[in-house]
């Protein structure tokens, strides 16, 4: 054990440095003259004739070839010189850190914004827990889960142009003070806090069924102490997906720091990687890099603090959700309210022009209105759907397996998921299409490539608290083997919230799909695919809102048939366990004492009685 942790250093290393290898090595990986991208990144207007080319290429000593200019970078990196900018020539620090900082205080205002959208988001279930009336009763969420599946840069897009534009209540352009903050804090937090209070409310139940909780419930404690501390069991399972939303929001943040043109390091490193401008991109992405191991292992370290001793001790309860929801029919109506759309879509010709209808809005003709070109959007919806939806199922449970897999693996998949959590998603297409090559299945690479991360935190974080469980500690000393403990044990317990988590997801793989064709990866125009479709609109946003909103909405309905759907998710075979004050009164005294006398189990009921004192 002492040997396999000290490897993870050394592992982590490996992977730092190979991804700074594949940054420096963009330009060759994806086959274009590096020489020529400075030159008409630095004078668009110049010639590029060879003495210019040569010139440029004796300049940045791309002569010398690709291996020997990585050397060089990080021998100067070893020394404290980052380098100048291929572009402008100023130093590479300076700039990397002003931008730094700037994404960083975005990064806290949109922290914020999701802290609170969380809360919002579980009240609910909070209130109904606090009162013992949550068996059976359905998972709420549709509205969050709408809310999440908005692209950041569509909410940006419209909050720039009605608040900041058309009302003017706050600025919508630049970055010179706290009130610059609020719409682009408020574009990035309300999706991640609408996730991240769906993954809450889905463990909640599971806390408030725990012997503590019943054991504070049957001894007097107020509903409100007994919601606090169940809101701290669960929030351990949650932390390694926080910080992996601190790195996010810094470097990820693209599109809504182009759209109110903040010079955040997302924005910085979208023009390095265009630009090809590598010192910048390699400073940037080391960085990034930096923030995720910092964000990592302070995520890890509060969920051991406050788990507790019971973490310790194996003295835990497994947050199962002691009863299944009651039957709705919500799934059925969303999908085939879903399914209505397509069918109306595909009955029409998603490429047909009428330049004298173009704009027009929904009509009995055209009932989601036309495009710029005069095409209608329920066509293109329509058409779109086949090649989104079946390409976004595949990548989602791609990711589901290989997030599982390594989920199992911690001290593997802990230090990769810092790396390849600190790589904004340009630059994960450019570096798949380098080496794969641009095709209709680098979107789908490059989107896989990333989109197991958060699935592993997930199910690293619900394996740790699994194992410290006091029936997983009693099977084993029973004799079970490791393979049974896998079987029988620990996936029926991770498996459905994760599988949950990754329908959660489903349309934020099929954006991101479709979003990467911008950059010459994948589909591009005409394609109907649902992100071109909500790209090619923006800019009509405010003259023809439906543009926009129809494949927004019809995005939103697919998160809402996946978050519906998922909160039946089961392991098969498993027992549904349904528990309560009463039923745990009517125990035998032997059983009673044992699911409540545990010290270390006791710890949060503890708490709450020392609260409602």
């Amino acid at each position: 054990m002492t040997v396999v942790r000290g490897l993870v250093p050394l592992w982590r290393a490996v992977l730092v440095g190979a991804l700074l290898c594949g940054v420096g090595l963009l330009p060759w990986l994806s086959r274009t003259d590096p020489a020529l991208t400075v030159l008409k990144a630095r004078s668009a207007e110049r010639d590029p004739t060879p003495e210019a080319l040569e010139a440029v290429r004796s300049q940045l000593g791309l002569d010398a070839g690709p291996l020997h200019l990585l050397g060089s970078w990080l021998g100067g990196l070893l020394r404290g010189d980052a380098g100048r900018s291929w572009i402008s020539g100023a130093e590479v620090t300076p700039a990397v850190l002003q931008a730094l900082g700037v994404s960083l205080l975005l990064m806290a205002g949109a922290l914020a914004v999701a802290v609170v959208t969380a809360g919002a988001v579980c009240a609910r279930t909070l209130r109904l827990g606090a009162r013992r009336q949550l068996d059976g009763r359905p998972s709420g969420g549709t509205g969050s889960a709408l809310l999440s599946t908005l692209p950041d840069f569509l909410t940006a897009s419209v909050l720039a142009a009605v608040v900041g534009v058309q009302l003017g209540w706050l600025p919508a352009l630049g970055w010179y003070g706290p009130q610059w903050m609020v719409l682009p804090a408020l574009s990035l937090g309300l999706p991640a806090g609408a996730l991240l209070g769906r993954l809450l409310d889905d463990m909640l139940p599971g806390a408030f069924a725990e012997p503590w909780a019943l054991a504070a419930a049957a001894r007097g404690v107020r509903g409100r102490s007994i919601a606090r501390q169940a809101l701290r069991r669960c929030v351990p399972g949650l932390l390694p997906n926080f910080g992996l939303f601190v790195v996010g929001l810094t470097g990820g943040a693209v599109a809504v720091e182009q759209i109110f043109d903040i010079p955040g390091l997302g924005r910085l490193s979208l023009q390095a990687a265009v630009a090809q401008d590598l010192p910048v991109l390699q400073v940037g992405t080391l960085a990034l890099v930096l923030l995720a191991a910092a964000a990592g292992g302070l995520a890890r370290l509060a969920a051991r603090l406050l788990v507790g001793p019971a973490l310790r001790d194996g003295a835990l309860s497994s947050l199962h959700r002691p009863t299944p929801p009651r039957p709705t029919t919500l799934p059925l109506l969303y999908g085939a309210l879903l399914l209505a759309v397509i069918a109306l879509g595909l009955a029409r010709d998603p490429q047909k022009l009428d330049t004298t209808a173009r704009l027009q809005p929904p009509s009995w003709a055209h009932p989601f209105g036309t495009d710029a070109l005069g095409r209608d959007v329920l066509a293109r919806v329509g058409h779109g759907a086949l090649d989104t939806l079946a390409l976004a199922v595949a990548v989602s449970a791609a990711a589901l397996v290989l997030g599982v897999v390594l989920g199992l693996l911690p001290r593997l998949s802990g230090p990769l998921l810092d790396t390849v959590n600190a790589v904004p998603p340009v630059l994960a297409g450019l570096l798949v299409a380098g080496v794969s090559g641009s095709g209709a299945s680098t979107p789908a690479l490059a989107v896989a490539a990333v989109a197991w991360a958060p699935l592993s935190a997930h199910t690293s974080a619900l394996l740790q608290q699994e194992r410290a469980t006091t029936h997983l500690t009693a099977t084993r000393g029973l004799g079970a083997g490791r393979l049974y403990l896998l079987r029988h044990e620990l996936l029926p317990a991770v498996l459905p919230p994760v599988t949950r988590h990754a329908l959660l997801r489903l349309p934020g793989v099929a954006l991101a799909l479709a979003a990467l064709g911008f950059l010459g990866l994948g589909a591009q125009p005409p394609s109907p695919e649902w992100g071109l479709l909500l790209a090619e609109n923006q800019p009509y946003a405010e003259r023809a809102p439906w543009a926009v909103l129809a494949p927004a909405a019809v995005l939103a309905l697919l998160g809402a048939v996946a978050v519906t759907a998922g909160g039946e998710v089961r392991w098969p075979g498993r027992p549904r366990r349904r528990r309560s004050v009463k039923s745990l009164a009517a125990q035998p005294p032997a059983t009673r004492v044992a699911l409540v006398s545990s010290p270390a189990a006791q710890q949060p009921a503890t708490t709450a009685i020392k609260e409602s004192r």
